[in-house]
């Protein structure tokens, strides 16, 4: 068992909702048993590797079911038990 984390986003494409697709793929993930921390612009999970591929697979062809969709995924066995910093700028 190998601890994973993974940045995802999903992307409705020509549906008259977004957020349906983008909240089932939230709740499979913690149905899974991930640790889930959401964002403005993507959903950071963590946990077995093997849950959190088998919740990626889940919740693509989820969305998949309900019409066209883009998920795009970030995966890292290098830090995976720290949760994403907020991004500070330069000023």
């Amino acid at each position: 068992m190998t601890r994973i984390s993974a940045q995802l986003s999903v992307y409705p494409l020509r549906q008259p909702r977004l957020s349906p697709a983008i909240d089932e793929a939230v709740q499979i993930c913690r149905a899974r048993g991930l640790k889930v921390r959401m964002g403005p612009m993507s959903t950071w999970v963590s946990g077995d590797d093997d849950n959190v591929f088998a919740a990626l697979r889940e919740a693509f062809r989820s969305a998949a079911s309900a019409g066209e969709v883009v998920m795009v995924v970030t995966l890292s066995n290098a830090c995976p038990a720290s949760e994403p910093t907020t991004a500070t700028t330069g000023d």
